[in-house]
């Protein structure tokens, strides 16, 4: 007898889901708790367990269809309905990888160039140009003329001797002035500048020679950097949208139709922030298991803020404006699927330590798919690390019914001018760049720049050592 799959429910908001990929085929045997198929939902993307162990007799709903929460998903029994025709779909599911798996197989065909074998003859002609190599041994032989100064053959030696000294000259004066690249170069390439005749005017060393000494030549550097770079599979292909691109993609859009959003930017001097960690590191990451990053300090001094200011963690809800009693912030997460935003629950509570704890195990479940939907909602304002992949800053968007987002860019070295007793000086400081997207409905300008303001303060006094936590 078998048993009916239903989809589970997945959150209280979550009211359907789509079939992404079955895990399984019909006639497949499946243990309790064994991931049966992928679901993905307008709020996270999870695999669905099997409740029994058997036998799967059919699969009734394909992948790329939704349904709603309840709906039979398959069938699983002992086995003896397995000839069921339903499992003829599987086969067909199993093709279409082959063909995919051909193309790629179908690079392997370049191999066949081996009749490149022909220009190895070819190559094998150089060896011929051996005789030249013959001449500059008389020159050797030159010098041993001098050991017989009685030899009338002497006259001929000062003939040969005018085509010598370019190799010569290095040796026997003073090395020519070297660039700076030219000598960066000779250091790269492992090449002992006293050992190169220089062929630039006045026996000045150019970078050909460095080159020729090392073995190598101009024309070879350059492709062999250029092969770092390898194109994406990704190049001339079309692909449907996922589910959740697609919900994203209708959630900022909405969100820009429907708020007024501008940015504010600050910059930040984080010098004193990156001492400390450089001081601390070590014990916060035996202590936490987590390495101490500049984020946590970041969310740290913007819950800080939100309780000062709590038109920035307000929500709106229709004409209302609801300001909730915790700092809920959400933290963008980077996946393979699409962004996603993980919540922090009740940040303005927590210290550096369970901030970053949290933060760490919520990037892990998120990217491994063992996120629940309701840790992805409720968050009342967002913190987005773009710095994290390189950028300077950015204008992030506000998704509704949040009112604010805030970026925080690249942590870099630069020259700052720094005041001390009221004397200017440049010093070399740790600098980081905040944005804050805000619904100008709202929040006003001189909220949110009073809201920066203090982060700022927070930051840049960098007294955090109460609120590591470890």
């Amino acid at each position: 007898m078998s048993q009916e799959v239903n989809l589970p429910a997945l959150g209280e908001s979550v009211t359907e889901g789509t079939v992404t990929r079955w895990l399984k085929k019909v006639g497949d045997t499946v243990a309790v708790d064994e991931p049966l198929v992928e679901i993905s939902t307008d709020k996270v993307d999870t695999e669905i367990p099997s409740p029994i162990a058997g036998v799967i007799e059919e699969i009734l709903v394909a992948e790329d269809e939704t349904v709603e929460v309840g709906a039979v998903l398959a069938r699983i029994g002992d086995g003896s309905a397995a000839a069921a025709p339903v499992a003829t779909p599987a086969p067909e599911a199993a093709p279409a990888p082959a063909p995919a798996a051909q193309e790629p197989a179908a690079p392997p065909a370049p191999p066949a160039p081996e009749p490149v074998a022909p220009p190895a003859a070819p190559v094998a002609a150089p060896p011929a140009p051996p005789a030249p190599p013959a001449p500059p041994a008389p020159p050797v032989a030159a010098p041993a003329a001098p050991d017989a100064p009685a030899a009338p053959a002497a006259a001929p030696a000062p003939a040969a001797a005018p085509s010598v000294p370019q190799p010569v000259p290095a040796a026997s004066r003073a090395m020519p002035y070297v660039t700076p690249i030219v000598r960066k170069l000779a250091h790269d390439h492992g090449v002992d500048l006293a050992h190169v005749s220089g062929t630039g005017v006045g026996g000045r060393i150019r970078k050909e020679d460095i080159l020729a000494a090392a073995g190598g030549s101009a024309g070879t550097a350059a492709p062999a950097a250029a092969t770092v770079v390898e194109p994406s599979a990704l190049r001339g292909t079309t692909v449907p949208m996922s589910r959740l691109r697609k919900v994203i993609a209708e959630r900022a859009v909405a969100s820009m139709q429907a708020s007024a959003q501008l940015t504010s930017v600050v910059e930040v001097d984080v010098t004193e922030i990156a001492e400390l960690r450089q001081v601390v590191k070590d014990q916060f990451l035996s202590s936490t298991g987590t390495k101490l990053s500049f984020l946590p300090f970041f969310v740290k001094a913007a819950a800080e803020a939100l309780r000062v200011f709590p038109i920035i963690n307000a929500v709106v809800e229709g004409e209302s404006i609801v300001y909730p009693a915790t700092e809920n912030i959400s933290i963008a997460v980077d996946t393979e699927r699409g962004l996603l935003t993980p919540v922090l629950k009740n940040a303005g509570e927590k210290n550096l330590a369970g901030i970053s704890k949290d933060i760490s195990d919520l990037a892990e479940r998120t990217r491994t798919n063992q996120l629940s939907p309701d840790e992805l909602a409720g968050g009342t304002f967002t913190v987005t690390n773009t710095g994290s992949r390189g950028a300077l800053f950015d204008t992030p968007i506000v998704f509704l019914p949040q009112v604010a987002i805030l970026g925080t860019g690249i942590v870099q070295k630069k020259p700052v001018v720094v005041t001390h007793n009221g004397d200017d000086s440049i010093a070399i400081r740790h600098t980081v760049y905040l944005a804050l997207s805000y619904d100008h409905r709202i929040v006003d300008g001189a909220d949110a720049a009073r809201f920066l303001t203090m982060v700022k303060d927070r930051l840049e006094a960098g007294a955090f050592d109460a609120d590591l936590g470890i």
